[in-house]
């Protein structure tokens, strides 16, 4: 599978900034995503990457830091939880639309995939807070979303994941706090509106911490919902490498952000020579054929490898008479013993398990006889030997001199025990 595999721990939540920092932690280029903000047409702000410890942790920390125009409270926790609201506070944001958003994106120096994907996690805010107020996606106002920050994080985000080449992504849940939150729009509560949005329309699963605050942001969220490949992580699997995004805000629990590269162990193809004790045993129930068709399939499973295939009689719905048909097989040739059974029986359905066995060690010998070469199988247990002629050769002699078939066969095991 193409790309690597990213697995997002979003236990403290997920915000752009702490997304940016978790890649740029895990390797992405530092000094090719400052060229590409550079690149960004608008002014205002300033980039800082650094570490910093978070309850004895380092982390990466992404820093957007704006100049007093631009300036917004996004990170000041007592004015977003605080409930004061003080009017000469207040500064003025830019407020883009979609298209202006787009406009900016194109005309930076990301590549073909990078702009794509800015483009996509805008959209799906977009489309979260349009519908959150009732509005045509157009005529959306991007305010703190749409603020120069948030462009950044999102450029910054875009750049990193194809600079990593990432392809599969996990990310079992979003962990969101409780309470409530001071936005442009006043108090809402948390998730707000533009989060709930894009975790119902996207699927994502949302968890509740017992813990006041905003932990999802839309563009965390918007973001999550952009990349997600998987739910489900593989049920084992190796940490290729390890990266940590800092948040700026400071809860009772550490904000932080884990990203790993992870690994699939490799996994060793069953085949029988390798594990001889593990077989597959396939079931089929099968009506309405003829014993000649019933025949025949047996016959294209055993030219197949089938280890073994026989009927039983059996009585189905309505007291049918029908025959279960039961194939055993290497694991490995489990697909083309399927296909036979659709092909040449009229069945609708196969069982299928995976069984172990104790198989008897056995040799096969070809033996002189006065008949001219037969073949015999030779099954040892416990240092006991047993003769088992093959049916093609005493049935090859029996034609051929006019003895019983019966008669061969015992002769044939008396002269294998004399010489063996």
């Amino acid at each position: 599978m193409a790309g690597k595999n990213l697995y997002f721990e979003c236990n403290s939540g997920i915000s752009g900034d702490m997304a940016v920092a978790a890649l740029l932690d895990l390797g992405a280029d530092k000094e090719a995503l400052l060229k590409t903000l550079a690149s960004i047409p608008a002014d205002g702000f300033r980039i800082e990457i650094t570490d910093v410890v978070k309850n004895g942790i380092r982390c990466c920390d992404f820093n957007v830091i704006l100049d007093h125009k631009h300036e917004n409270h996004d990170h000041d926790t007592e004015y977003l939880f605080g409930h004061k609201h003080d009017e000469d506070e207040h500064h003025h944001h830019e407020h883009r639309h979609l298209s202006d958003i787009i406009e900016i994106i194109g005309k930076t120096k990301l590549s073909e995939n990078a702009k794509n994907l800015a483009e996509k996690i805008f959209r799906i805010v977009a489309e979260a807070e349009a519908a959150a107020h009732g509005v045509p996606v157009e005529e959306v106002h991007f305010h703190e979303v749409g603020a120069i920050d948030s462009i950044v994080d999102i450029v910054a985000f875009a750049f990193c994941f194809d600079n990593l080449g990432i392809g599969r992504v996990f990310i079992p849940h979003l962990c969101e706090g409780t309470g409530e939150i001071r936005c442009q729009h006043g108090i809402l509560p948390i998730p707000v509106p533009a989060v709930v949005n894009i975790v119902q329309k996207h699927g994502l699963v949302l968890q509740m911490a017992e813990m006041k605050g905003e932990l999802v942001t839309p563009t965390g969220a918007a973001i999550a919902a952009a990349v997600k490949t998987d739910e489900a992580l593989p049920k084992q699997f190796k940490i290729a490498k390890t990266g940590l995004g800092a948040g700026k805000r400071n809860y009772e629990k550490p904000s932080i952000l884990r990203a790993f590269l992870i690994e699939e162990p490799e996994k060793l193809e069953e085949t029988h020579e390798e594990t001889p004790n593990k077989i597959t045993k396939l079931e089929a129930n099968i009506d309405d054929s003829t014993g000649e068709a019933l025949g025949f399939a047996m016959e294209q499973l055993f030219e197949a490898g089938a280890l073994d295939a026989f009927y039983t009689p059996c009585f189905m719905k309505k007291n049918r008479p029908a025959y279960m048909l039961t194939v055993l097989c290497r694991n490995s040739d489990i697909e083309k013993m399927e296909d036979i059974i659709f092909n040449h029986t009229t069945t609708i359905g196969i069982r299928r398990c995976t069984m172990e066995r104790t198989v008897l060690e056995r040799e096969e010998l070809s033996v002189q006889t006065p008949y001219g070469n037969a073949k015999i199988k030779l099954l040892i247990h416990n240092n006991r030997k047993r003769f088992a002629p093959e049916y093609e050769s005493v049935a090859e002699i029996s034609r051929k001199t006019g003895i019983s078939f019966g008669k061969i066969y015992n002769e044939l095991i008396s002269l294998c025990k004399a010489q063996f």
